[in-house]
């Protein structure tokens, strides 16, 4: 049942709640928060809280006198944080995510959250209840230097669901799982990675916002539980070379009236044997005309594009299967209400409601386009020769941030779905860390050129 504002005043005022945090998050998907005490909970409740958006990362305006915003708060997202969570602080603190508008109250078009809500609209004006989106996500623990600052280091040794790692990663991932039941989320479960000082953490599925909304939930929480045992967590997709990266594996499925619309008992193709409806295969099919215009808001980062390398069991290429993890798009063996296309090539850097926006965007362009997948691969798609390559239209993702960029300005889908706000200040933001990076003299060149030149 939907909370109202009497709900939430009432639930501050009997856990003696002193500080209320309207969170948000900037283009680049990074946790925004305005704290407020005691006497400034109903005005924040009533959506009359203003801050400045120039300094924030696309939230800028022309006019700089014009660049007040308005917090409005979902009140479907109000959480009391546990007092281990916040173990400092004196009193209890809440949480309500807020949507972004201007003054005059009308929704602002840079805010990722609304994006992804006018792809949700758009797909309800064509008959579905919503996308449902299940997320693995992946993320690594690392100590800390004797002063505090991240490293690279850990003592973990174990690999995939090994059930004893030799440093405090498994107690820490413990309490996160048990701080994200507590806050409400639902975990499908909690595991070791493959690579050392790798975890990960399955959100149970549920319509897009709120998948969205429970990954920022899930990074603050992550990352605040590994500050309380003296470690650090990074979502950063490829932080040491040679091992496994980071990534953010999205199960997806459109649901219409209340049932599954990928799945189909019989199958309407019958070269794809395999009960995906017409639906589930055009929405694939988006996926696969729109792959490498997504990749920037997907894999936003320089470091994402060191993830995408063969070996690593991370996709680097357009292909999709019915069985194979090399695939970019696999649709695990459940049917009925389970049956899904898994997109195996974001990684947890992103922001998940502009993720979100140009997966569900692609997805409906399929609808719409009528477009038709090629043949499912069954084999590793690293091994396939020129021949099948072009037999299964298969495509190379982008290799790096700049080529990611390019393709994203080709693409009028994503381009459309991000609005053209959103789009340019992401354009700008990502052009000014690609020339940064560029630019950098690194420890390779130094290590590869000194001596030698």
């Amino acid at each position: 049942m939907a909370r109202t504002k009497q709900d939430i005043l009432q639930e501050l005022k009997d856990h003696q709640v002193r500080f209320l945090r309207l969170q948000f998050t900037d283009i680049l998907g990074i946790n925004k928060v305005v704290e407020l005490p005691v006497n400034q909970f109903e005005k924040a409740l009533d959506g009359e809280i203003m801050f400045d958006g120039s300094s924030i990362e696309g939230f800028g305006r022309t006019e700089v006198e014009e660049s007040d915003m308005l917090l409005k708060p979902d009140y479907n997202t109000f959480i009391i944080y546990p007092k281990e969570l916040e173990p400092t602080t004196k009193g209890a603190v809440a949480r309500l995510i807020c949507d972004i508008a201007y003054p005059d109250g009308k929704p602002f078009e840079g805010d990722p959250r609304q994006v992804l809500k006018r792809q949700i609209e758009r797909s309800q004006k064509k008959g579905y209840d919503n996308l449902y989106v299940g997320s693995e996500v992946e993320f690594f623990l690392f100590n800390r230097s004797p002063e505090g600052s991240p490293t690279t280091h850990t003592y973990d040794r174990a690999g995939y669901f090994d059930l004893a790692p030799t440093d405090k990663g498994e107690e820490a991932r413990r309490d996160m799982v048990d701080m994200l039941v507590r806050l409400g989320l639902q975990l499908e479960a909690a595991h070791h990675e493959g690579a050392p000082g790798q975890h990960e953490i399955d959100l149970k599925y549920t319509n897009a916002l709120q998948a969205a909304d429970h990954l920022t939930t899930l990074k603050f929480v992550v990352k605040r539980v590994a500050i309380n045992h003296g470690l650090h967590a990074t979502f950063m997709p490829k932080p040491i070379a040679g091992i496994n990266g980071s990534g953010l594996h999205f199960h997806l499925s459109l649901f219409k009236n209340g049932e599954n619309a990928f799945y189909e008992p019989k199958g309407r193709l019958e070269v794809w044997p395999h009960q995906l409806s017409k639906t589930a295969l055009q929405f694939i099919a988006g996926l696969f005309e729109h792959a490498e215009g997504m990749a920037a808001i997907t894999n936003p980062l320089v470091n994402s594009y060191k993830r995408l390398t063969p070996g690593y069991e991370a996709p680097t290429s357009v292909a999709w299967s019915v069985s194979h993890r090399s695939a970019m798009i696999r649709v695990p063996k459940r049917r009925g209400a389970g049956t899904r296309a898994e997109f195996r090539f974001p990684d947890p850097s992103c922001n998940p409601y502009l993720a979100l926006a140009v997966i569900l965007a692609a997805g409906l362009e399929g609808l719409e386009s009528n477009l038709t997948p090629p043949p499912p691969i069954e084999r590793d798609v690293y091994e396939l020769s020129v021949r099948d390559r072009r037999k299964y239209r298969v495509s190379e993702m982008p290799g790096t941030l700049r080529e990611a960029l390019e393709a994203l300005q080709k693409d009028r889908v994503v381009r459309n779905a991000l609005g053209e706000q959103v789009y340019k200040d992401f354009l700008n933001a990502k052009r000014v860390e690609w020339d940064s990076y560029r630019i950098a003299v690194h420890r390779w060149e130094l290590d590869q050129y000194l001596a030698e030149y």
